[in-house]
């Protein structure tokens, strides 16, 4: 039976993130991205040259997919834009629950075969229900697929009709199945977290459906297989463990972003490396995210 080994954690870049998020490994960039939500920021290390950059927004995002080149669609409060980084170009605008003005974007991510998922959340995290989670496809159309969220995090694609999402403040990991017409035909609770094990957060899959688990107060990433049991575990000297995703050169490496969002200064003595950004050298691989495909022709064009 295969065993998961994983190496200590290194730091890549002692960024202090208030809410790092949205990891998203680009082989074409040789680069691996991030956010920081509350800093309004997109963080790329490309991991052979070393080289950082730093590309500052007009609101807080909790995600970007990669489409081509320097373009990419990110999930910003009440918005998701197609945006060149490079140039700062904005290519389109599609504007999400208007009518919700305290809601944001949190996290998301590309099926595998290119549709983008994302959920909202309350971005003051009151005791409301008002996330849902939607997907857009590859002719920009967007569907409400899923609702009554209080903080939604993942999702994780088994493949393109079953997959994992949480709500983040009920401590909660569902596995859900749809079908082509994006209805829910089963939804159950993959995870329930306890109080010690803080709060699940991002999370990632690898090539063998194990699902990588990060931990808000909780200090570790955890590995279920398929049944829901722990397999592995990797401990972190950060406290926030917010996302994770499989990059580098055999896409067996694990990126991961932390925050110090809520830390205490005992805390931040306790835990002095939250809110950098880490890797982990892994025996396994991870599935790569797909970049965003926009089908449409006309609607390509804008790119």
């Amino acid at each position: 039976m295969f065993q998961i080994k994983t190496l200590k954690p290194k730091i890549l870049w002692k960024v202090r993130c208030t809410l790092g998020e949205g990891t998203l490994w680009v082989r074409e960039h040789n680069s691996i991205y991030f956010t920081d939500i509350k800093k309004k920021k997109i963080y790329s290390l490309n991991i052979k040259t070393k080289k950082k950059n730093i590309y500052k927004l007009s609101k807080e995002i909790g995600f970007l997919a990669h489409i081509k080149g320097y373009i990419f669609i990110l999930g910003l409060q009440g918005e998701l834009r197609i945006q060149n980084l490079k140039s700062k170009k904005i290519l389109k605008t599609i504007n999400i629950e208007s009518n919700i003005k305290l809601n944001r974007i949190n996290d998301g991510k590309t099926d595998p075969t290119g549709n983008l998922w994302f959920g909202t959340m309350d971005n003051l995290e009151r005791k409301i229900e008002k996330g849902s989670l939607y997907k857009l496809d590859k002719n920009l159309n967007l569907n409400k697929v899923d609702k009554n969220y209080r903080i939604t995090n993942g999702p994780a694609f088994i493949d393109q009709f079953n997959f994992y999402h949480t709500d983040s403040a009920k401590k909660q990991i569902y596995k859900i199945k749809i079908n082509k017409n994006n209805k829910i035909i089963k939804k159950k609770i993959f995870k329930k977290f306890s109080i010690q094990d803080g709060v699940p957060d991002g999370m990632t899959l690898d090539k063998n459906n194990n699902l990588w688990v990060a931990h808000f107060h909780g200090a570790c990433i955890s590995v279920f297989n398929s049944r829901a049991k722990l397999v592995h575990k990797i401990n972190f000297p950060a406290k926030n463990i917010t996302n994770c995703t499989f990059g580098g050169q055999n896409n067996s490496e694990l990126f991961v972003t932390t925050a110090t969002k809520g830390m205490s200064k005992d805390e931040m003595r306790k835990f002095s490396y939250s809110g950098y950004l880490f890797s982990v050298k892994t025996n396994t691989k991870g599935i790569l995210q797909k970049k965003f495909l926009i089908k449409n022709e006309k609607k390509r064009s804008l790119l």
